[in-house]
């Protein structure tokens, strides 16, 4: 079972990328425009090339090679002590989430434009958290059957 939903990440991110994670527009009168991953990495590739290799490794480097280190592990072509690092890129995975979350938040505070979350903020953040519950219950088989 854990083999067949990590595999499925490995769909599922690529989606998530492109889904779209916000809505923004300046003035309630206009539309709002969609934002995604990918879209947000284009903009920040012209603008800041730092900030754009950042979340480049958190938003798609870090969840993805997590996501093929667990099935390297879970079809025992990689040893289960490789876990530990694993379980640190997860973790990196999550500050992407918390980025958005702080860009959220503060673009409503100021109140000039207008944002709403969209599916494809819950569809990532759901496949971060499912990529770090994999990475535990991996964890936790392993140690159960070198105990056996």
């Amino acid at each position: 079972m854990l083999k067949l939903l990590n595999l499925a990440l490995l769909i599922a991110f690529p989606v998530a990328w492109f889904a779209p994670l916000m809505r923004a527009g300046i003035l309630p009168l206009f539309g709002l425009s969609e934002i995604s991953i990918i879209s947000g990495l284009q903009s920040l590739w012209s603008s800041d090339v730092f900030l754009a290799l950042l979340v480049t490794f958190f938003a798609l480097f870090a969840p993805y090679v997590k996501t093929l280190g667990l099935a390297l592990v879970h079809f025992d072509l990689l040893s289960a002590r490789a876990l530990p690092a694993l379980a640190i890129l997860g973790k990196l995975a999550m500050a992407d989430i918390f980025l958005i979350a702080v860009y959220i938040t503060v673009s409503k505070g100021i109140g000039v434009g207008r944002i709403e979350t969209a599916w494809g903020l819950y569809l990532f953040s759901g496949c971060i958290l499912l990529q770090l519950a994999l990475g535990m219950l991996t964890k936790k088989r392993n140690k159960m059957r070198t105990s056996n």
